[in-house]
C-alpha cells in the first residue's frame, strides 16, 4: 500500500471478497541526500495506516531502502550516465515490488502480492499467465509490468484492473476511506514528487557539449549533458527553430564529442523513425528462492570443527582418531617397468592401527543468494547512422 487511493481500493475489494490480508508499505526512499523536491513518505505511511485501520486489517512497514538503491537507483544513474533513458518504474516493479518484496512476503507466510495497478492477469489453459491491459485505457499500467516473469505473475493480483478511475474513487468515498480524493502521484516510483532533472543533477555531474543538426553537422547550440535528453524529445532542448511551424527533436547522441543530434520533426529526419524493429522473447530466470519448510525456517548447522593432521597421517577431532581417507588408485603406466632388486628391510614390530568409530561429516546446507540481472547493456552511441534499432525503454508518467 503506497498511501494512494488505488492501493486503498485494492485492499477494500480484497477485504470484501473475504481474503485474509495485511497492508504493507514499502519504505524505499527518505530523501537522505536532500534532493530538491517533496518526498512525502511519512504522510504516505500515515494515510496507508489510516486506511488499514478503517478496514480493520494489520499494517506493516517494510524497509527496502538498501535494495532499492542497489537495484533501481543504481540502474537509473548508470543508464543516464551512459546516455540512455532508463525506466525506473518498470525496474521497480520487477526488482522491488514483485522481486524483493514478493520474496519477503513468501518468507512471512503470504501466498500472493496484490497491488493497485490498472492491469489484469489472465490464466491460460496450459497453466501460464498473461498480462492484460486495464479496463481504463487512460490509466492502463500494463506497460510498467511488462518485464514480470511467469513466476512473478503467478503471485501477482490486480484487484482494480477492471475499474475505471471515477468508479474507483466513488467506491473509496462510499467506504469512507481518507484517500478517496487524494491526488495521484506523478514522480519517480516510490520516491515522491521529485523532478527527474533535479534528481539527476544531484547524482550525475554535468557534461556539456554541442547541439548539432544531424542533416548538415552544423552546431546550433550547447547543452549541459546528454543525460538530460532522450530520443524523440521536443520540449526543453533550448534551441529555437528558424523555420515556421517546425521544431527540433532529439534524434541521436554521439559520445565521442558529447554531441546532441537534433533534426526537424519530419518523416525523413535521420534516426527519428525506423522501418524495422527486432523483438526478442523474454528470458526466464529461475527463482532463487525456496519456501520455508513446515514449522518455520530450519536453523543453520553448526560450523564444522577444525581438523589437525597427525604426523602419522591420522586426523584428530573431538577426542576421536579418524582414519585418513584412502588414496585413489593410480592407473598403471603402459610403459614397461624396469625391475629393481628388492631392498633389504629391517625387522620392525608393527602395531595394528586403532579402530575409530565411523565419522559423519556435517556439511552446511547451500545458501541461495538472490541474483538479478538489471537491465541490458545497450551501446552508448545512438547515432542516426546506426543500421539497427536498439529498443530503449522511455519513462512515462503513470
Amino acid at each position: 500500500m503506497s498511501g494512494g487511493v488505488d492501493s486503498s481500493v485494492a485492499a477494500l475489494l480484497l477485504k470484501q471478497q473475504g481474503h485474509d490480508l495485511v497492508g504493507a508499505y514499502m519504505k524505499n526512499w527518505i530523501n537522505e541526500d536532500n534532493v530538491v523536491g517533496h518526498c512525502p513518505w511519512q504522510q504516505d505511511i500515515e494515510d496507508a495506516r489510516a486506511v488499514c485501520d478503517r478496514l480493520g486489517i494489520e499494517f506493516r512497514v517494510v524497509n527496502l531502502m538498501r535494495d532499492y538503491r542497489e537495484r533501481v537507483v543504481a540502474y537509473l544513474l548508470d543508464g543516464y550516465a551512459r546516455g540512455l533513458t532508463p525506466n525506473p518504474d518498470i525496474m521497480c516493479n520487477r526488482e522491488i515490488k514483485f522481486g524483493v518484496f514478493r520474496l519477503w512476503a513468501r518468507d512471512h507466510g503470504f501466498s500472493a502480492v496484490a497491488t493497485g495497478h490498472y492491469a489484469r492477469r489472465g490464466e491460460n489453459p496450459d497453466g501460464t499467465f498473461s498480462l492484460l491491459e486495464g479496463a481504463d485505457k487512460n490509466k492502463d499500467q500494463s506497460y510498467f509490468l511488462a518485464l514480470l516473469s511467469q513466476a512473478q505473475l503467478a503471485d501477482a493480483r490486480f484487484p482494480i484492473g477492471h475499474l475505471p478511475k471515477p468508479e474507483l474513487r466513488a467506491l473509496a468515498r462510499e467506504a469512507g476511506l481518507s484517500t478517496a480524493d487524494k491526488k495521484d502521484s506523478q514522480g519517480i516510483c516510490f520516491i515522491g514528487e521529485v523532478k527527474m532533472q533535479d534528481f539527476l543533477r544531484a547524482y550525475v555531474p554535468d557534461a556539456p557539449g554541442p547541439i548539432v543538426r544531424a542533416q548538415d553537422g552544423r552546431e546550433v547550440g550547447r547543452h549541459r549533458g546528454l543525460h538530460f535528453y532522450t530520443l524523440g524529445q521536443r520540449k526543453g532542448i533550448g534551441v529555437p527553430s528558424n523555420t515556421d511551424h517546425q521544431a527540433y527533436v532529439v534524434v541521436g547522441k554521439r559520445s565521442s564529442d558529447r554531441a546532441l543530434l537534433v533534426a526537424f520533426d519530419n518523416p525523413d529526419a535521420p534516426g527519428l523513425f525506423q522501418r524495422e524493429v527486432r523483438a526478442f522473447p523474454p528470458v526466464e530466470h529461475p527463482a532463487p528462492h525456496r519456501p520455508p519448510p513446515p514449522g518455520g525456517p530450519r536453523p543453520l548447522p553448526r560450523p564444522a570443527r577444525r581438523l589437525r593432521v597427525h604426523p602419522r597421517g591420522r586426523r584428530h577431532r573431538a577426542g576421536h582418531v579418524h582414519r585418513a581417507p584412502a588414496r585413489p588408485r593410480q592407473r598403471p603406466d603402459p610403459r614397461p617397468l624396469r625391475r629393481r632388486p628388492p631392498r633389504r628391510r629391517r625387522h620392525l614390530r608393527l602395531t595394528p592401527p586403532h579402530r575409530a568409530p565411523p565419522c559423519r561429516t556435517v556439511m552446511p546446507k547451500p545458501i541461495f543468494h538472490l541474483l538479478s540481472e538489471i537491465g541490458s547493456r545497450a551501446p552508448l552511441i545512438d547515432s542516426p547512422s546506426s543500421r539497427h534499432f536498439t529498443p530503449t525503454l522511455i519513462s512515462l508518467n503513470k
